[in-house]
């Protein structure tokens, strides 16, 4: 049977950045990138997993994740200490992290790039490295 066009570009996608389209592949990148941009944690994926049906452990929600970050297909995001977040968005960018409801939303405006260019007294990188990106969190709480 034939892929509908949605799950063909998937696969394409996939295979693209060298991965194999496994079933627990697909099914979790079918809901990680359909429609807008977003901010998951593998918890809450893993929710959305068990809500459409799909039968998959939270160990292979965690390992798919990494899989597609490794790729280059979602930007890790780490709020603090245990809990981190996947953007679907891997253009360089800032974050707000909303501390009282633990929500992470994209900055948008002038690119990290030139942002980090700006940023007063950062520092050289060390010999034979080079700054890969610079990830600023702005933390938010209800006045």
């Amino acid at each position: 049977m034939a892929a509908n066009p949605a799950e063909a570009a998937l696969i394409e996608r996939l295979r693209t950045v060298g991965l194999r389209p496994t079933r627990q592949r697909l099914a979790l990148g079918g809901l990680l990138f359909h429609g807008e941009d977003r901010h998951v944690t593998a918890e809450q994926l893993h929710g959305e997993a068990l809500t459409a049906g799909i039968r998959v452990s939270v160990a292979t929600v965690y390992n798919t994740l990494h899989q597609f970050t490794e790729a280059g297909l979602l930007r890790e995001v780490v709020v603090e200490a245990g809990r981190c977040y996947f953007d679907t968005n891997t253009s360089e960018h800032f974050h707000f992290f909303f501390e009282d409801d633990a929500r992470l939303m994209d900055i948008h405006g002038p690119s990290a790039n030139v942002l980090a260019d700006a940023i007063p007294g950062l520092p050289d990188a060390p010999d034979g490295t080079r700054v890969e990106r610079v990830d600023v969190i702005i933390r938010l709480k209800r006045a």
